[in-house]
């Protein structure tokens, strides 16, 4: 019988964690200390059991043969039965069995967790367990790579001044980037821009990133997308391609990006991904120029089994100029659509009406020594120049240069980097946070402090948040109070 890791899934060992991801399921798993060594032994080529025995066995002192042999066989069973890996007796058999990701077998639904800015990720109990792993030592496990900052598009609400969008990622620069990656066994890498395709060598970085069998994401407007492209993301198994779709308006989603035809081009590029059962991520950022329109952008998605959502947070521009923000939902707007969220996620509707609901709002709060963020615990960025930031928007946050720095030393011993990780929930705003009745309803970000403030301070509270959050907990609770009172209880 043979094992064989899927073409869609991908191992790391993180200091003896064992950690496995399948793009396919969008679901993943952490093993302990032992299970990291059988996980481990898999890879993309056909096994036996008992290969697998043998290479094993010699990492298990006083344990006989046939016990690795049972334990193994009961361990790869159980990943074949959640669908990380494949068994059959042929490799024709595992070919037939690896199917990878198809839009004809899932049904990714555009949940809560997606439409709520309290949730960050669509699954966060992974991640969380690998954030407090590294907590006492951060290992950099996803990264994203800025190919060009030069864009096709001029966003009204974009965070990078268009001023800037002038740099192209030197061929010396970016191979010896992915290098790197590949020692510090980072496992996603991101390839973002500006539009990443206006990079001249983008089809070949593509191509490189996945030689080394990194989980590569793609950030893309997608209105430069050509067959070429598509044949190379279906051959390299791209993992996921996120792209920006506005309004199902033409009109709406062109006065966005500036780009007369853009939304034709974008939609159907993102109809060509679908149809070659590439994973697709659709995000929709609400603003003035689109804020009745997002209700449409998600149900067309789903009508298309595209997983989506709708974000209404805008941040300053990393210069601290707030021109983009004139774009921004006032408070009110942002409540118009967080009572439309409401009205169309059955999901979410069920869990504001659990029984519970108001007590656990209620009892909510910040604790003062909870890690602030998780910037630099496991995830960083950089630009085409070469310089490393803790997250995409921060840009000010000037971490290294890798033209002039080892990634891994920036990491380790940059001393921004270190004084983020080691703020606390009680060093914002003088820990008025931790105090705040909306802890349920707010999502505190540095990032958006620091960009908003005219000092660039990130541990200064941002008050539109603070609004935002309030009109949030206002609209949720009346929700609930009508909904029960018309549900009779």
């Amino acid at each position: 019988m043979l094992y064989r890791q899927k073409k869609d899934t991908y191992i790391r060992n993180y200091d003896g964690v064992g950690y496995i991801t399948s793009t396919g399921l969008f679901n993943d798993r952490c093993t302990n200390e032992s299970g990291t060594v059988f996980l481990c032994a898999l890879n993309r080529k056909p096994q036996t059991l008992d290969e697998l025995t043998d290479k094993i066995l010699p990492q298990f002192v006083g344990v006989d043969r046939d016990t690795i042999k049972k334990d193994a066989e009961e361990f790869y069973d159980g990943l074949v039965a959640d669908g990380f890996i494949v068994k059959g007796e042929t490799e024709e058999e595992l070919n037939a069995k690896d199917t990878g990701f198809t839009y004809n077998a899932v049904q990714p639904k555009t949940i809560r967790e997606d439409f709520t800015p309290t949730i960050q990720r669509a699954d966060s109990d992974t991640q969380e367990y690998l954030e407090k792993h590294f907590g006492d030592k951060p290992h950099l496990s996803s990264f994203q790579i800025e190919l060009t900052s030069k864009c096709n598009e001029r966003c009204v609400h974009c965070y990078i001044p268009h001023k800037f969008k002038l740099y192209n990622i030197s061929d010396e620069l970016y191979y010896n980037t992915l290098e790197q990656l590949s020692k510090m066994q980072v496992l996603s890498v991101t390839l973002s821009g500006g539009e990443p395709m206006l990079h001249p060598h983008f089809k070949e970085f593509l191509k490189a990133a996945k030689k080394y069998d990194f989980y590569v994401n793609i950030l893309s407007n997608l209105t430069l997308l050509d067959d070429e492209t598509v044949q190379i993301m279906k051959d390299g198994n791209v993992s996921s391609v996120q792209v920006s779709l506005y309004s199902m308006n033409p009109e709406h989603h062109d006065a966005i990006t500036q780009l007369k035809g853009s939304f034709y081009k974008t939609r159907d590029a993102i109809l060509k991904l679908v149809a070659n059962d590439i994973p697709l991520h659709v995000s929709c950022p609400t603003m003035k120029g689109n804020k009745d329109d997002f209700g449409d952008v998600m149900r067309w998605c789903h009508e298309h089994k595209i997983r989506a959502q709708t974000d209404y947070i805008m941040m300053a521009q990393y210069n601290h100029e707030t021109e983009n923000l004139a774009n921004r939902l006032s408070v009110e707007e942002a409540g118009k659509v967080i009572s439309d969220i409401i009205s169309d996620d059955l999901d979410y509707q069920n869990s504001v009406l659990e029984p519970d609901f108001v007590k656990r709002c209620n009892e909510a709060q910040f604790n003062p020594e909870r890690r602030l963020c998780g910037v630099g615990i496991s995830s960083c960025c950089m630009v085409a120049d070469g310089k490393v930031y803790p997250c995409p928007g921060w840009q000010e946050m000037v971490l290294g240069n890798l033209t002039e720095t080892p990634l891994q030393e920036i990491w380790d011993n940059n001393e921004k980097i270190k004084w983020l990780r080691g703020l606390k929930m009680k060093d914002l705003g003088g820990g008025e946070c931790c105090k705040c009745d909306k802890a349920a309803f707010c999502a505190p970000c540095m990032v958006r402090n620091a960009n908003e403030s005219p000092t660039g301070d990130p541990l200064e509270i941002n008050r539109h948040f603070c609004a935002v959050a309030a009109k949030n907990k206002q609209i949720v609770l009346a929700w609930r109070a009508a909904k029960l009172k018309e549900l009779g209880k």
